[in-house]
């Protein structure tokens, strides 16, 4: 049987008997793919560095029929995260991208948009300058698997927020969103212990729809800033897979 060639970012390594390791790939043409890779943790001529997690790889595997696990052959490092300085933010951010695409992404589900997403985040992470590119990510990524609510007016009510500047909105009006609840709300209709999400935060978030995101690069770009917003994504998407977010809690420690 042919090998399979295929673009394709490391998510997670699990040592599996002797010198094999299980791993998971997500790759353009098919979406996630677990395979075993035999002898990775001695050929250094096969896999090298290939599969340290969130490497950006040209993956090269056999897929046999009735086998759930693909026969991972060889890897060519495209990109590969230990290029540059690994400090610790910077590892948690990495952590972060490979927790979401393994949870949220299906077996088997080519997904061009958010594999294309992830390439650009890898990217700009660099150093501990983590921020900008992990708004951009957590937002982008809610948006394409159908989670991201409605910014703009209260999901109760309909009615429009302050700092809009569209048709219908309210100078005072704020916006509120909860842990437990899809959607934003007026504060008519917030839910006791909501937070909120504020005009300026909104705005960065349809900038960034509007743009690309090395636009946003060499930007000043602190803890505090948007951090409403990365708030109400990591729990949108906590809600919808129904579990924690183990980097969440680790983003959530580090300094501004």
């Amino acid at each position: 049987m042919p090998l399979k060639e295929a673009e394709a970012i490391v998510l997670r390594t699990y040592p599996m008997r002797e010198a094999d390791l299980l791993v998971t790939l997500f790759t353009r043409r098919e979406g996630k793919v677990r395979g075993v890779a035999r002898s990775a943790m001695k050929s250094r001529k096969r896999f090298g560095g290939a599969l340290e997690p969130l490497t950006l790889v040209r993956a090269y595997y056999e897929d046999r029929e009735g086998r759930e696990l693909a026969r991972l052959d060889s890897c060519d490092v495209i990109r590969s995260p230990l290029a540059a300085e690994v400090t610790y933010p910077r590892a948690v951010a990495l952590a972060h991208v490979a927790e979401l695409l393994d949870d949220l992404m299906p077996d088997r589900e080519a997904n061009d948009a958010v594999f294309r997403l992830a390439v650009a985040t890898l990217g700009h992470l660099e150093g501990d300058a983590i921020w900008m590119p992990l708004t951009y990510f957590d937002l982008w990524l809610t948006r394409l698997v159908g989670f991201m609510p409605e910014l703009a007016e209260c999901v109760k009510c309909g009615a429009r927020f302050g700092g809009n500047n569209g048709p219908g909105a309210e100078a005072g009006r704020k916006a509120y969103f909860h842990a437990l609840a899809d959607g934003l709300r007026c504060g008519e209709h917030k839910r006791v212990a909501s937070s909120e999400l504020t005009p300026e935060s909104r705005r960065i978030a349809a900038e960034m729809f509007r743009s690309p995101l090395p636009k946003f690069a060499g930007i000043s770009w602190p803890k505090a800033v948007a951090a409403d917003l990365r708030k109400l994504l990591v729990q949108t998407l906590e809600r919808h897979l129904d579990k924690n977010l183990n980097t969440a809690a680790m983003l959530d420690k580090l300094p501004g």
